[in-house]
């Protein structure tokens, strides 16, 4: 499987726009770039039966979590416009590159 470099990083707010959670936002909680998927939260909602286990402190039972989705069906939104957006780059005065909506051409990063 070839490996692609994402536009989304995490904390970044994203939309999904397919599947069967499409039109959800949410924050990116974690992404495995080998494997080009990322965890969104409160989307892609699945359970797990768990074991009881009081080292760990965790509580047996049915536990719903986030399972991962591709990165190909999400897509960024500017934080600026709020819209959902592709990714562009551009290198500042002072020597930094930066992440910028194509849309309105405002700063993705902070």
């Amino acid at each position: 499987m070839t490996r692609v470099a994402t536009p989304v990083r995490k904390n970044d707010n994203v939309l999904v726009i397919t599947g069967k959670d499409r039109g959800k936002r949410g924050r990116v909680l974690k992404i495995d770039p080998a494997k080009n998927r990322l965890v969104v939260e409160g989307v892609n909602m699945i359970k797990r039966h768990t074991k009881p286990n009081p080292g760990k402190n965790i509580k047996g039972g049915i536990v719903e979590r986030e399972a991962s989705v591709h990165v190909s069906n999400v897509q960024l939104v500017c934080p600026e416009c709020g819209a959902q957006t592709r990714v562009g780059h551009k290198i500042l005065g002072d020597g930094r590159k930066v992440r910028i909506c194509r849309k309105c051409e405002g700063a993705v990063d902070k």
